[in-house]
Formats: C-alpha cells, sequence, structure tokens
C-alpha cells in the first residue's frame, strides 16, 4: 500500500510538472501574441537551387561542370550554402473569451534574427566533431494582422562545409544526419520580444551532384 502511494504522487507530481510546463510555453514573455510555425523547409543550394522540401539532403562539394572553365572531363568542385524557408504566423494568448479579438496593427511581430543549433539522435552533439558549429543569422519580416509571413534564411553556411567534422565528409562515403533547431526571434511593434523553435531533418554527405 506504502508503495502504491509513492507512486502516486510521483505520478501527479509528474502530470503538474507536464502542466507547468505547457502554460509556460503560452504565458512565457509579456507579448499578448505567440509565434507559431506553420512549416520549416530547406533547399540544396548547389548549383541551381533545388526545391524546399522537410528533409534536407546537403552536399558537402559540388562538381560544377559549366562556366569558368569548369567542364564535364573537368569539374571544378564547389561548395554551397544551403537555404532554409519558414512559414510564421501569429495566435492569440487570450482565447479564454468567446470572442477573440483580431490582432491590431501593434500586435504585428517583426522578425529579426534567427539561430541555429544542430544535434544528432545519439547524443553525439560536440560542435568542430560531431555536428556543425551552431549560428546566428539576420532575417526580416513582419507578419500582417491575421496573415503569414514566408521568410527565407540561410540553414548551413558555406564555412560549415570547410570546418569539421564535415569537410572530412568530402573525401568518403559517411554520412552525418543532424537535427537543426531553428529559433527565430523578434518582437511586436511595442517591443514586446516573442520566440519560436522548429526543427528539420539535415543529411550532410557528399551527395551525387544534381544533372
Amino acid at each position: 500500500m506504502k508503495m502504491q502511494r509513492v507512486k502516486h504522487y510521483v505520478l501527479m507530481a509528474a502530470v503538474a510538472a507536464s502542466a507547468i510546463s505547457c502554460g509556460d510555453v503560452v504565458r512565457d514573455g509579456r507579448s499578448p501574441m505567440y509565434l507559431v510555425i506553420d512549416q520549416l523547409l530547406a533547399a540544396r543550394g548547389a548549383p541551381t537551387p533545388g526545391s524546399y522540401t522537410g528533409t534536407l539532403l546537403s552536399d558537402v562539394v559540388t562538381n560544377v561542370t559549366t562556366g569558368g572553365g569548369c567542364t564535364t572531363s573537368n569539374p571544378c568542385p564547389t561548395i554551397f550554402n544551403d537555404m532554409g524557408r519558414v512559414t510564421l504566423r501569429m495566435s492569440p494568448k487570450d482565447i479564454g473569451t468567446t470572442t477573440v479579438p483580431s490582432p491590431s496593427p501593434n500586435n504585428e511581430i517583426t522578425i529579426n534574427r534567427y539561430r541555429v543549433v544542430f544535434r544528432r539522435s545519439d547524443g553525439r552533439n560536440t560542435p568542430g566533431v560531431d555536428v556543425p558549429y551552431g549560428f546566428d543569422g539576420a532575417a526580416t519580416g513582419t507578419i500582417p494582422s491575421g496573415g503569414t509571413l514566408v521568410l527565407d534564411f540561410e540553414i548551413v553556411r558555406h564555412i560549415a562545409k570547410l570546418e569539421l567534422p564535415l569537410v572530412s565528409l568530402a573525401t568518403n562515403l559517411n554520412v552525418i544526419s543532424t537535427i537543426a533547431d531553428v529559433t527565430f526571434f523578434g518582437r511586436d511593434q511595442v517591443g514586446n520580444e516573442v520566440n519560436v523553435t522548429g526543427s528539420i531533418l539535415i543529411n550532410f554527405a557528399n551527395h551525387g551532384d544534381p544533372s
């Protein structure tokens, strides 16, 4: 009986902690709005930007066969960055009334920067050894009242493909599978800060070059 009571209290504590955690997501920050990611996609950058998909096959080296003396018989090994695309909207925190007021122009959120952090599912996450270094970037756009914002941004930098661990992939057939956590930061028109994080799978390798 005593053991059952202990298990009961542990379960109740876990449920309470979960509820608090979920509430913090909604209540965090002073803005009456919170950010929502409708879609997070990425596109291979080399040599012609590919279509945006939910999984990115990031090529660490691309053999270019046209332009600048590059030919099929004498290709030029080239590094390209990869691009991301996010669709953002905002939603009101207060939905406790039957009639939720529409966002006003003061509630419009302007995104001004983002952060990318890479991790692996096996827990080996040392930057420069197991995964590329994380970085901060700039991207600006405003989510209009009642609308959405589609924002393009750099998700894999050129320099990352010249550093460990990605540079070693140019000469072997290994694949480094990572999850990129992308956090977008912004503020509404009266200065309240907001942010939201989305994730996308990125497989780094010396992939076959597009024809």
